[in-house]
């Protein structure tokens, strides 16, 4: 018991530590088109995040809330989604985010 609740901190902790990774990818993802939620949780998956609904969808209304992402809610026959889509100021960020990222990712990884 003691090392699933030790488990489940660290992934907390390491959650917090991946969290601005997880925002490039969530505004790498909406700057090249309209995405929503589960698309964004399977997406994350894949790369081994492993987000609930519970913790993504805070990440996108603070990214909207900052002016970064835009919503609309989309409808397919009895069926709604809410979609979102980078802004001009979110793929602004994201470009020089991108520097910063691959100048800090080249030092981490010149030893490996």
């Amino acid at each position: 018991m003691q090392q699933f609740i030790r488990r489940k901190t660290d992934d907390r902790r390491d959650q917090e530590l991946y969290g601005g990774l997880i925002r490039l990818h969530i505004l790498h993802h909406a700057g090249k088109g309209p995405v929503f939620g589960l698309w964004f949780i399977e997406e994350l998956a894949r790369h081994g995040y492993k987000l609930s609904p519970g913790t993504l969808y805070p990440l996108l209304h603070g990214l909207e809330g900052k002016g970064y992402l835009q919503s609309v809610i989309e409808r397919s026959g009895k069926r709604s989604r809410r979609v979102y889509r980078a802004t001009p100021l979110g793929c602004k960020v994201l470009a020089a985010a991108k520097g910063k990222v691959s100048e800090l990712f080249g030092e981490l990884l010149e030893d490996v």
